[in-house]
């Protein structure tokens, strides 16, 4: 009986998805409140309850008391950069 043995591709034929050439950052455009809270240097408690107040609009992910919570990246920098003192 035969045996099989491992085909090999050269270098020039084999599309790695994981090379430098392919490689896309790609920026998530959510944040979770943990995130925020990071950022802002608050805690998680200060982001549910100041958010709304601030104009940062979140976006329930699920129904139950584990429901996440998302804000937008660009809405973040925006209004941080609302914040700055000239």
């Amino acid at each position: 009986m035969p045996t099989l043995e491992p085909q090999s591709h050269s270098d020039e034929t084999r599309t790695d998805i994981n090379s430098p050439g392919r490689r896309h950052n790609v920026e998530p455009v959510l944040m979770d409140t943990c995130e925020v809270a990071t950022m802002l240097n608050m805690s998680t408690s200060w982001v549910y309850k100041e958010a709304s107040k601030l104009g940062l609009k979140g976006y329930k992910l699920g129904r139950s008391r584990n429901a996440k919570v998302l804000y937008k990246r660009a809405e973040i920098f925006k209004w941080l950069e609302q914040q700055k003192i000239h």
